[in-house]
């Protein structure tokens, strides 16, 4: 991999020494998680993407769950201590994290927001995450995912 090839995922990983994979595809902007993992020749219990939800309080708070699954914001509320939680809108993703649509990765926002990685990350020895932009993924121990985000693990779908 050529070092302009390097997303600022894979920057922030190589400075804290985190071993992790590079994957990269061509992005059709009208593919699903589940394809994404497809193309890659992973399961897509082992992909992840990565959701960025408002609470009551207006905290943000970012979670991370397999492709194939979805969000239960009762579930994430309550691991959150927030008394409700909702999806951000779309427009908002970029100036809020500096990721877009089907780019976000829990590594390297603009900002650290608490960050909740799904439990079934534990099951396995790497899962793969968006590396922060379309059409590049990483893959990653999810110890090391966590170690790198300070997420807690919680099970929210």
């Amino acid at each position: 991999m050529k070092s302009n090839d390097k997303t600022n995922v894979m920057r922030i990983l190589d400075g804290k020494k985190i071993a992790y994979t590079a994957h990269f595809y061509e992005p059709d902007a009208t593919m699903t998680g589940e394809q994404i993992a497809e193309t890659l020749g992973e399961d897509p219990a082992r992909v992840f993407k990565t959701l960025v939800t408002r609470g009551k309080s207006g905290g943000y708070f970012v979670f991370v769950v397999p492709v194939g699954a979805e969000l239960d914001l009762k579930k994430a509320a309550k691991a959150a201590g927030e008394k409700a939680i909702a999806m951000i809108h779309q427009k908002e993703l970029l100036p809020l994290t500096g990721y877009v649509h089907g780019g976000c990765s829990p590594i390297g926002m603009k900002k650290a927001f608490p960050t909740f990685l799904h439990e079934t990350a534990r099951e396995y020895e790497a899962i793969c995450v968006s590396a922060g932009k379309v059409g590049a993924q990483i893959e990653v121990n999810p110890n090391d995912l966590a170690a790198a985000t300070g997420c807690r693990w919680a099970d929210v779908v």
